[in-house]
């Protein structure tokens, strides 16, 4: 009894399948023993400004102790980057602080941006000052902002910051692949600053809960506008917590005052 006839058509499809299987089992192989890679020197690189942080953190101490030892003060170097945030609307605004808001991108009540410090933006600043609040962030709050308000400006859009494949995509040929090379970058004003932070969208900030002391009146005579220094920190961690409605506003519509 004769072999089954297989037909000629079936053997191509056959073949075309095994080859399309072998293609597909290859790049998968690449694609897994790629990212295995790049975790690694995710991780290298994690370690690598964990340690620099350290460092800093322990020079900073040390410098501290031997100054107040030998009976002097030690003044740290003056901050690299600040984070504004725009605390007034529109209403009787001048043409001028309102062009310098669109250009430092604080289109909108409680946006924040962080800006270089220089001479330049430190003029900007100053005519604006009446209607931002700015201060200098630490690495934790640089690192908190990115992480739970983080968005990437991809062709115009606002995309929120969940992988580090977009960050690469959009960044890699500076040399920033993942969100710690961001936060790094932003922190010490790298020399790609300028790409990350246009990168980043403005940050959109929830109201600080119970509210601002007195916007018509600076930082340092109680108010909030102006310049806060360290307690920038403060503020942030402040206006990153959700906000809440209170049960006591539903209570004002809804009472009605008795007639004697």
């Amino acid at each position: 009894m004769s072999d089954k006839v297989v037909p000629e058509l079936i053997k191509k499809k056959e073949a075309r399948n095994a080859e399309l299987k072998k293609k597909g089992d290859e790049e998968r192989l690449k694609k897994k023993t790629d990212r295995k890679a790049k975790l690694a020197e995710i991780i290298k690189r994690g370690e690598k400004w964990y340690k620099s942080d350290l460092a800093e953190r322990k020079a900073l101490i040390e410098n501290k102790r031997q100054a107040k030892k030998a009976g002097n003060y030690y003044v740290p170097a003056e901050a690299k980057v600040a984070f504004v945030v725009r605390i007034k609307g529109i209403n009787t605004l001048h043409p001028k602080p309102r062009k310098v808001l669109s250009l430092l991108r604080l289109r909108q009540l409680h946006n924040g941006v962080f800006v270089r410090l220089n001479k330049a933006t430190i003029q900007m600043i100053r005519l604006i000052e009446p209607y931002v609040t700015f201060g200098y962030p630490s690495k934790e709050s640089i690192s908190k902002l990115i992480y739970k308000r983080g968005f990437g400006k991809v062709n115009g859009a606002r995309i929120p910051i969940q992988t580090n494949e977009l960050i690469e995509k959009e960044l890699g040929k500076f040399g920033i692949i993942c969100i710690v090379d961001l936060i790094h970058e932003i922190a010490e004003v790298g020399p790609h600053f300028k790409e990350a932070n246009n990168f980043l969208w403005a940050f959109k900030l929830n109201p600080p809960k119970g509210g601002f002391n007195c916007k018509r009146h600076a930082f340092i005579q109680g108010g909030d506008w102006g310049n806060r220094e360290e307690y920038i920190n403060d503020l942030i961690i402040n206006m990153l917590q959700p906000f809440q409605y209170s049960n006591n506003l539903t209570s004002v519509f809804y009472t009605h005052r008795t007639l004697p």
